[in-house]
């Protein structure tokens, strides 16, 4: 039977599309959805197909039309703002016959509002830095020396570091959270910060030390698999642009709790700061993230490792030769889009 998987929110990331491409070789297919034909991880898709915002009303119609034409496999999203709705039409889109790739509503709301992700990290025992989303709140604190300068302003539903600031005095902080206000509105997450748009900013700990991207994988019944960790050697537009694969069995740990608490479905993106001699803990991202890369090119092979777990194998341990001390850094790459929206 053929694997056709596809990938929704396809955007830039080329690199998983080819990955999977690798991995599933000649027994199926990988199409990519997205709602600009000009998406660059279209032109390396099978096959590449148009689909309209997933705020449309018409998106789940069209996304399951998509999966019975295209007999599709399973769906993995590559858009933090998709999770939420994959999630709660999941057990709607998979009487189609699908799988979908994500974790259940709890998991994604504890991971899409960092609010959540801060309550849920402080729950199990793991430090993460001090977080407000009333300014009046965190003037209290800085006042009474439990926070201080610089800061962290930024959007409590994000994406990508849509949108963040780091204010080094009160007058930038106030400035920052009211312009931030105003920019939400205007924005693509307006709509997912609508529930409550009065608590939609946070202002958190700016921490200053050593910055780590880990993979945290579990199964598709969301048992732990294991941890893969980078140390982030430099950023740009919120995404690891270097890194260097690590092997140590602190962040080993923190993923294995994190895993067995959240019980996350496949690859959970994940940062962690080694900050005064002490590990904390942000950003739980229930995808493939933009430091994927890195791991799967020092020895961990998560696309192949999805494809076994498809087909009903549970040993996979073939795929996983990581290594550490290997150092990659993105580049960019010129790519013709071609003017239909099929290949």
């Amino acid at each position: 039977m053929a694997i056709n998987l596809l990938f929704t929110c396809a955007g830039r990331r080329n690199y998983l599309i080819n990955y999977f491409k690798e991995a599933i070789k000649d027994e199926g297919r990988i199409i990519a959805a997205d709602m600009s034909l000009t998406a660059p991880a279209m032109v390396d898709a099978d096959l590449a197909i148009l689909v309209p915002s997933i705020y449309d009303d018409t998106y789940m119609d069209e996304l399951k039309k998509i999966i019975i034409d295209h007999h599709i496999t399973a769906v993995i999203s590559l858009n933090d703002l998709e999770l939420p709705l994959l999630s709660k039409h999941k057990t709607e889109i998979e009487a189609t016959g699908t799988k979908i790739i994500v974790s259940n509503e709890k998991v994604i709301d504890i991971a899409f509002d960092k609010i959540e992700t801060f309550n849920f990290l402080k729950s199990i025992g793991l430090q993460t830095p001090q977080t407000y989303t009333n300014l009046k709140q965190a003037l209290t604190a800085i006042k009474d020396g439990a926070l201080d300068y610089p800061l962290v302003v930024k959007p409590r539903w994000g994406s990508a570091s849509i949108g963040i600031d780091f204010p080094e005095s009160r007058e930038e902080l106030e400035l920052a959270f009211k312009l931030q206000h105003i920019k939400l509105k205007k924005s693509i997450l307006n709509t997912a910060s609508e529930q409550d748009i009065d608590n939609a900013i946070l202002i958190q700990e700016k921490l200053d030390g050593r910055e780590f991207g880990m993979d945290i994988v579990n199964d598709f019944d969301g048992e732990y698999y294991g941890t893969f960790v980078r140390e982030k050697l430099n950023m740009r537009s919120g995404e690891t642009d270097k890194a260097v694969s690590v092997i140590d069995k602190k962040f080993e740990a923190i993923g294995k709790k994190i895993s067995e608490h959240l019980k996350h479905i496949g690859s959970l993106d994940c940062d962690v700061f080694i900050a005064n001699n002490q590990l904390y803990t942000l950003e739980l991202n229930p995808r493939f993230g933009g430091g994927y890369p890195f791991s799967h090119e020092a020895g961990i092979n998560t696309a192949s490792i999805y494809i076994e777990w498809l087909k009903g194998n549970k040993n996979v341990e073939q795929f996983n030769n990581y290594k550490a001390g290997v150092t990659f850094s993105k580049c960019d790459r010129m790519l013709e889009i071609k003017s239909s929206n099929q290949k």
